[in-house]
């Protein structure tokens, strides 16, 4: 598929027309979906009526933005007005919004066409796509493996070539995970920089809307259009934003980069390591200065994780009772339908997760849990601080391993949730994050690359990443399906 920059030439210059990229689009996604699944639901007949108008304002002369006409997949966690938005759970398997969510309308106005939307684990709790009610996605290197989680059906479906770009949601790994193991582009924005409003909440403190794309110019393109100060949303940070294209400059001599020590050792897979190290002397080749960090909580970050987060979803998954909206369960009496609308409503991982945070804030808990997780949240963030004034861009690698195959970590949770052992404190520290391809293993598996900034700090995170990637070839790489 091509680049957002070469199709808008396209269609600029009537070499295309916006529908022929759509159907095109439609067409890869018929023939590859009863093989990686990554669409809970297919937006065909919307999707050519938005590439109608895009084409009727290109023949009337009218000037279009880089987005229109760009096929876009939409992670099934956002609402979309009058599309089912499920989240991949029973419990929300007949529920239609009747408003727009934030970033999606953005994307509306400035266009884009929604081909779909994409599937991910339950309500976006997991790392490998599997915790859907509904489907599981494959891996587009390799079917019979994962494409990471939550936001696999988006990944996946970039790159396999499905839409140019999509949208994903990052609680805590869930871009970086699935870009990692798909070999594409994930980045997770600062807390606040993308307005959360109409997306359906996991763990509000850590939840950030963010692009997965081919490369980092078609991240930064996407970044530009859905960030932005929005009054509907508390949390919603009130800053300019800048063009993030000017930021894709291929020279970073002199850049001070910080090799975070403790990502590196046990657990790590040998060869995610040296590929990654190989990265770093590239990153080293191209001029940029190359220090070690110590992050010394950077190891707590799991364990604080899986406790603040848990919490959050006890309390934001209340809501799902059978009452107001969604599945209701039939019952004799009203506490019986509360039990049995969530018992069968929600899948073993969020009935999990519930259970946990229910536990963590319970009386004579919440002090020993919740609030000394809490406190372990804010070392974390002042270590990151304190690494921000040595260093300019951190790096690691965004997962301990490639792809694993399905079902190999199902019945092992704890395993399961190692896989976000990189990505989680850059969430507890609200910090932008960005994975890209560095090279595969021998199975020809992707391998990712993180990149860590400071608070609103996109800009140099994206020079360096596109500085990384101008100068390898792995982002010139596809999966055959």
């Amino acid at each position: 598929m091509a680049s957002i920059r070469e199709l808008h030439q396209q269609l600029v210059s009537k070499e295309r027309s916006c529908t022929e990229v759509t159907e095109a689009a439609l067409a890869q996604i018929q023939q590859l979906e009863p093989k990686l699944h990554s669409f809970l639901a297919v937006t065909a007949e919307q999707a050519l009526e938005q590439a109608r108008q895009v084409d009727a304002q290109i023949a009337a002369g009218q000037p279009i933005g880089p987005l229109a006409g760009i096929p876009i997949g939409i992670k099934d966690n956002l609402c979309t007005q009058g599309i089912p938005t499920t989240c991949a759970s029973r419990i929300l398997q007949n529920f239609i919004p009747s408003y727009e969510s934030t970033v999606t309308q953005k994307l509306q106005n400035a266009g884009a066409v929604m081909v779909g939307k994409t599937n991910l684990d339950e309500f976006a709790m997991g790392s490998s796509t599997e915790n859907s009610a509904y489907q599981v996605t494959a891996n587009p290197w390799d079917i019979e493996r994962v494409p990471g989680g939550s936001s696999g059906g988006s990944a996946a479906a970039v790159a396999a070539g499905e839409c140019v770009v999509a949208l994903g949601s990052d609680t805590g790994g869930s871009i970086r995970l699935p870009a990692s193991f798909c070999g594409v582009v994930g980045l997770k924005p600062t807390y606040g920089l993308v307005s959360r409003y109409g997306l359906v909440a996991f763990a509000s403190s850590l939840d950030q809307i963010g692009p997965l794309a081919q490369s980092v110019e078609d991240a930064a393109i996407l970044l530009g259009a859905i960030a932005g100060y929005d009054p509907q949303d508390s949390t919603s940070l009130n800053v300019a934003i800048p063009d993030y294209t000017q930021s894709l400059i291929p020279d970073i001599k002199g850049k001070r980069i910080g090799v975070i020590q403790e990502t590196f050792g046990e657990g790590l897979d040998p060869v995610v390591e040296k590929t990654v190290q190989e990265a770093i002397q590239q990153l080293k080749d191209l001029g940029a200065e190359i220090k070690e960090v110590s992050c010394p909580r950077f190891r707590y970050g799991l364990p604080t994780y899986y406790i603040i987060a848990p919490s959050e979803a006890s309390a934001n998954l209340a809501r799902y009772d059978g009452v107001k909206y969604g599945f209701r369960a039939e019952a004799d009496n009203l506490l019986a339908m509360y039990k049995q609308t969530r018992s069968q409503g929600f899948g073993a991982e969020v009935k999990r997760r519930i259970m946990i945070g229910t536990y963590t804030l319970s009386a004579g808990y919440y002090d020993a849990y919740y609030l000394k997780a809490q406190k372990v949240r804010t070392l974390i963030k002042q270590d990151f601080e304190q690494a921000f004034e040595q260093v300019d861009v951190l790096v690691s690698p965004t997962a301990p391993t490639t792809a694993f195959k399905a079902g190999e970590k199902t019945t092992d949770p704890l395993t399961m949730y190692l896989s976000d052992l990189m990505t989680v404190p850059v969430n507890l520290a609200g910090l932008p994050s960005l994975s890209l391809p560095c090279g595969f293993d021998p199975q020809g598996l992707p391998i990712g690359l993180q990149m860590i900034s400071n608070v609103l700090c996109e800009g140099i995170l994206l020079q360096v990443a596109y500085a990384y990637e101008q100068a390898t070839p792995w982002h010139k790489h596809s999966p055959q399906v």
